[in-house]
């Protein structure tokens, strides 16, 4: 029996692993598949929540913003300091105090005075200067030569072009008018409207401030009894002068001396007195509801005895043209 060769006869090398000859195609070495290594704990946990979150995320985002929020105010409540548990002695104190160092308001008073006074005029009458009656200049009275002060007043702005309400009884009391407004401006003044059955005047000066500031007017249809008034005036000649009161009453009417009646009059019991009349009598706002025109003194002495009247602004205001409303 013949014996297999170890070697090819042939003289051509074998390549290694076989004795396939180099044009024959070698198969490529099989390789066996490692076994799959388990995921552990931690990847199962985050592929389910992430799988969770890819299906919910808005529910997700939405409940942990509530989360938060339920923390947030859980860690307030846990750090909050404990409520004072105040007793109403101690309530009562602290209010108390809180007032006290409160800065105190203006008077209603005040308010109106503030808001009316850069309208007020001071009215004052001159007599015209006489020839000397002595024929030796020598023998003249330096007083001669010179206007004499007569009477004071007071009257009120109503307009830009500087038009003033006042009394008859203080125009035409004397030949010559001055004004002086707030700022210290001084002007001559001419009767240019008047009502002597209401006892009004209007005056037109020759000079008024660059910074005039008119009154505003009211009417004095919305007045009542008890309404809170001041009177701003020159009484005696001192002023501007506030004086505070109420509405007394109504649709008044007053006789003056040897004057006539006048009827539909405001009365008021803030202190009035000669030098008063002409001025505004203004509400708690500051708005002109009347002109101050008498007071009634029994007695018969020209000071006030509590009981004062205005003529209305629709009455006043009818006089120069204008309107209250």
């Amino acid at each position: 029996m013949a014996r297999r060769p170890l070697y090819s006869k042939s003289g051509k090398p074998r390549t290694a692993g076989g004795s396939v000859s180099l044009g024959t195609p070698v198969a490529p070495p099989r390789t066996v598949p490692l076994p799959e290594e388990e995921p552990s704990l931690r990847q199962r946990t985050r592929s389910a929540w992430t799988g969770v979150y890819n299906r919910h995320q808005n529910k997700v985002l939405v409940a942990t913003s509530v989360a938060l929020t339920l923390a947030a105010m859980g860690a307030f409540e846990l750090l909050r300091p404990p409520a004072q548990n105040l007793t109403q002695a101690e309530l009562n104190a602290a209010v108390n105090f809180a007032i006290d160092e409160r800065p105190r308001a203006p008077s209603v008073s005040a308010v109106a005075f503030s808001k009316i006074i850069g309208s007020v005029v001071r009215v004052s009458g001159y007599d015209v200067p006489k020839e000397p009656v002595a024929t030796n200049p020598e023998e003249a009275r330096p007083d001669d030569f010179h206007e004499k002060f007569t009477a004071v007043g007071t009257g009120v702005v109503i307009d830009d072009e500087g038009t003033i309400l006042t009394n008859f009884h203080v125009a035409a009391a004397t030949p010559r008018l001055k004004v002086t407004f707030m700022d210290g401006t001084e002007a001559d003044a001419q009767i240019i409207g008047a009502k002597p059955d209401q006892d009004l005047a209007v005056l037109r000066p020759s000079v008024i401030p660059d910074d005039l500031v008119p009154a505003t007017l009211a009417s004095s249809e919305g007045l009542h009894s008890g309404d809170d008034v001041v009177a701003v005036g020159f009484p005696f000649g001192i002023g501007p002068s506030a004086s505070a009161g109420v509405v007394s009453g109504l649709h008044r009417e007053f006789a003056g001396d040897n004057g006539p009646v006048i009827s539909n009059l405001i009365q008021f019991d803030a202190a009035a007195n000669p030098g008063n009349s002409g001025g505004p009598l203004v509400n708690a706002d500051g708005e002109v509801v009347g002109i101050v025109t008498a007071i009634l003194n029994p007695s018969g002495v020209r000071t006030f005895a509590g009981i004062g009247f205005a003529v209305p602004i629709e009455n006043a205001a009818s006089a120069a043209g204008e309107s209250p409303l």
